[in-house]
């Protein structure tokens, strides 16, 4: 029987679900979801496949000890204890990633001096020799999480991180990451049913996402090297039919239509998606969006404008009044998901949403938003049910009720009172807040990690729910769009 060990995916907040559902179609075991990554176990097979498979995690972590610190010495003495011929000898090199959320340990770099030190001091003492540091490409990457008294030591199977997916040639001013746009894309649930077009493709992440998760290539093909195949237990044989099986591959009979109005971010696209070798799938055309007509073919869209923060337009508003123009007069009968920062900017386009998800790109708290566009028909049958409903009401013979059956009903809300519908008096709070000050970056988190939780489990196990839900077909019996279901991670 093959070893099973505790392993842990890191991504992005709002892609918690998402990875975990990737894990479990790859056959892993003990899912949990915590605060921007998923536990699992499986064996040395799940390691290597969750590196070159998964499309949402950022890096895949080994964990080889727990203990609690109060100190620094504490912490030296427990990473001492580590019988570290297992993992390093002195002529391999090792670097100390630190990741603290603490009261205890205030600053990242000294708790990774900490680490470093004992793991020197411990080959010192027993060879009289030591192995050196390097901090690029070093042979084995570690991991130090501490959580207030609760640290981890782990391994870092992947080194790079796995956004870095190796496919990009050239990138556009503030490029989407590569994760954040393949979880984008399989939250929507599209994979490779019609066609997807993203009318803002700037440097065409978002086609090549969409074009590898319609042929189902993994995205770690493009990838020179992986952290795990340094370590002194890597298996060769192992993690080659791993990357040389494409059984599950297949066919896309649609197409991915790649615009953008900037003619050098259409010519970068065109060599990014040349070097993905996936120009047969991905039509590249320089068309403004103000120029989009309705597709002839049942679309999807899914896109990431500009927000005016790192990329300025002369009229930010205004374009995205534009959108929604278009939107609505080019697009119907379809899906459009986008993803973008500001209220105002959502206001602009000025369709009623059917989901919003709370995502991060970067430092900044964004949201994905779903708008689903109705043609005429859809009109029709709605004013003909609604008249239907009226009707109902009028002839319906039950004695209506008076005010003063309701104590609360005249009340104005600012007194107290209640709505005549029964719903809960409006409290204030806002339900997207994206004034709130962004946590991680105070604790020395990497920005493409999007920051420190200092929490290491502490979700409910994955059920397994779906998110490939069919988009909708225009039948009478629609009842309305289920919104996304975020998990709370408190």
């Amino acid at each position: 029987m093959k070893e099973e060990f505790e392993l842990v995916a890191k991504t992005f907040h709002g892609l918690e679900e998402v990875l975990a559902k990737e894990l479990t179609e790859l056959g892993a075991s003990n899912i949990e979801i915590g605060n921007r990554m998923v536990a699992f176990t499986g064996d040395k097979a799940l390691m290597y496949k969750a590196n070159f498979c998964l499309r949402t995690a950022i890096r895949i972590l080994k964990p080889i000890k727990h203990f609690q610190a109060n100190t620094a010495d504490e912490v030296y003495d427990n990473v001492k204890a580590i019988d570290w011929e297992k993992y390093l000898d002195n002529t391999k090199s090792f670097a100390i990633d630190a990741v603290v959320f603490s009261n205890e340990f205030r600053h990242s770099k000294f708790v990774a001096y900490k680490v470093k030190d004992a793991i020197v001091d411990y080959f010192r003492d027993k060879t009289g020799e030591r192995p050196s540091v390097r901090i690029n490409n070093p042979d084995v990457l570690l991991n130090i999480h501490i959580a207030e008294d609760r640290c981890t030591l782990s391994l870092d199977s992947s080194g790079e991180s796995l956004h870095r997916r190796g496919y990009r040639q050239e990138a556009v001013e503030a490029p989407l990451n590569e994760v954040l746009a393949a979880g984008m894309i399989l939250m929507t649930g599209w994979k490779g049913e019609c066609d997807l077009i993203d009318p803002m493709c700037g440097s065409g992440t978002i086609p090549i996402e969409a074009a590898l998760i319609a042929r189902n290539i993994a995205p770690g093909v493009f990838r020179k090297e992986f952290a795990f195949e340094k370590w002194v237990d890597f298996d060769q044989d192992l993690f080659d039919s791993i990357y040389n099986d494409e059984s599950q591959e297949r066919e896309f009979d649609h197409k991915i239509y790649g615009y953008d109005n900037n003619p050098k971010a259409n010519e970068i696209a065109t060599h990014n998606v040349k070097a993905a070798g996936l120009s047969k799938d991905i039509v590249l055309k320089l068309q403004p969006f103000q120029q989009f007509e309705q597709p002839k073919e049942k679309s999807i869209i899914v896109t990431n404008p500009p927000y005016g923060e790192r990329i300025s337009t002369n009229d930010l508003l205004g374009l995205y009044a534009m959108i929604g123009e278009r939107l609505k007069h080019a697009f119907a009968g379809n899906d459009a998901w986008i993803l973008s920062y500001r209220d105002e900017c959502f206001d602009q386009i000025g369709l009623k949403p059917s989901a919003k998800i709370e995502l991060y790109n970067g430092a900044l708290e964004c949201q994905f938003r779903k708008y689903q566009l109705f043609d005429g028909k859809y009109k029709a049958f709605r004013q003909e049910n609604d008249g239907k409903e009226f009707k109902q009401r009028r002839d319906d013979p039950r004695p209506r009720r008076s005010s003063g059956d309701r104590p609360d009903f005249g009340k104005r809300r600012s007194e107290g009172g209640r709505r005549f519908d029964g719903e809960r008096k409006f409290d204030g709070e806002r339900k997207f807040d994206r004034e709130r000050k962004f946590e991680g970056r105070r604790f020395g988190g990497k920005r493409e990690e999007g920051g420190r939780d200092g929490k290491r489990f502490e979700g409910k196990k994955f059920e397994g729910k779906r998110f490939d839900k069919k988009p909708f077909e225009g039948k009478k019996d629609f009842k309305g769009p289920r919104k996304f279901e975020k998990r709370n991670n408190e």
